[in-house]
C-alpha cells in the first residue's frame, strides 16, 4: 500500500522489522524560532548555489498543521537520537522543527518529535527492496527523533530524502507528549498529538535529484503537483523552508517548520 492507500505488488511492505529499542541522545540546540505572529510576507527557499530565492506559501505559525497519513512504513520504538543517518549517503539535511500549541502559540518543550523517510534510492529501512533496489537493511536507518528543547525546537540531522513510486519527496513525522524515558533508553506511554508529513520545494528537489546518489534512483519522480496527499497548503501542510548550506546542492540544506498541534 502506498501512502495514498493504493496497494500494488511493488508498494506492499515486505520483511518489516519489529519493535526497536529506543536509545536516548541529545542534539544540538537551535536558535528559538519566533512564534505567535503571522508572517507578513511569504517565506522563501534560499538557494545559495544560484543566489536565487524560491517563494513558498505564506504561513501563520499558530495554524494547526494538517494531519496526514502515517503510511505503511512506520516502525514503532524508534531510536531517540539527533543524527539518524547511520552512514547513509545523501546530501546533509539539518532540520529544526518547532512544536507549538495551535491555540495559544506557546512552544511545547519535551515533546518527542520522530521522523522516518526513505533513502536516496527510495528505500525505507525494514522494507528495503520495495522500490526495486538491493542494499543492506539495518531496519533503523533514517528513523528516529529527539525531545524538543526549552524553546520547543527539535534538531535532527538526516539526509535529503529520495523518492519512490507514486509519492513526491517527503518525510513522515509524529509528535508525542508525556512519554517516559526508561532505564534502557527506550520510551513508553505518552500521547500522540500529530501525525503528518514534511515536503520539499520542487526547484530544490530537481537540483538534488539530478546529482549522485539521487540520480541512480530509476523510479519516475512524482512532483508536488502530482502528489495525491500534498494539497498545496504551504507550511500548514508541512512545506519546509529550505536554506542552502553551501554553493552546491551537495553541501546540503537546513529545513525549518513550525508544527502547530492540538494539545487538547
Amino acid at each position: 500500500m502506498n501512502d495514498s492507500g493504493t496497494r500494488d505488488a511493488a508498494d506492499a511492505p515486505r520483511n518489516p522489522v519489529g519493535r526497536r529499542t529506543v536509545l536516548v541522545a541529545t542534539g544540538a540546540t537551535a536558535a528559538a524560532l519566533a512564534v505567535g505572529t503571522v508572517a507578513s510576507e511569504s517565506p522563501t527557499t534560499r538557494t545559495a548555489d544560484t543566489a536565487d530565492t524560491v517563494p513558498v506559501a505564506a504561513a501563520a505559525v499558530c495554524t494547526l498543521t494538517k494531519e496526514m497519513t502515517e503510511g505503511p512504513y512506520y516502525l514503532d520504538g524508534q531510536y531517540v537520537r539527533a543524527d539518524i543517518t547511520e552512514g547513509k549517503t545523501g546530501f546533509p539535511l539539518k532540520l529544526a522543527l518547532t512544536v507549538v500549541d495551535d491555540d495559544t502559540c506557546a512552544t511545547i518543550s519535551n515533546a518527542l518529535v520522530e521522523i522516518w523517510h526513505c533513502d536516496a534510492l527510495g528505500e525505507y529501512s525494514g522494507y528495503v527492496g520495495n522500490n526495486g533496489h538491493n542494499e543492506p537493511d539495518s531496519g533503523t536507518f533514517l528513523r528516529g527523533g529527539v525531545l524538543t528543547n526549552s524553546g520547543g525546537v527539535a534538531d535532527i540531522t538526516t539526509v535529503y530524502p529520495g523518492w519512490y513510486r507514486g509519492r513526491c519527496v517527503h518525510i513522515h513525522v509524529k509528535v508525542h507528549v508525556g512519554v517516559t524515558l526508561t532505564s534502557d533508553g527506550s520510551f513508553t506511554g505518552g500521547t500522540e498529538l500529530h501525525t503528518g508529513q514534511l515536503f520539499f520545494d520542487e526547484t530544490v528537489t530537481a537540483r538534488v535529484g539530478a546529482l549522485s546518489p539521487y540520480s541512480a534512483n530509476t523510479v519516475t519522480r512524482t512532483t508536488l503537483a502530482q502528489d495525491g496527499i500534498y494539497d498545496d497548503g504551504g507550511a500548514a501542510s508541512g512545506l519546509l523552508t529550505l536554506t542552502a548550506l553551501g554553493s552546491s546542492p551537495s553541501a546540503g540544506y537546513s529545513g525549518t517548520l513550525t508544527l502547530g498541534v492540538e494539545r487538547g
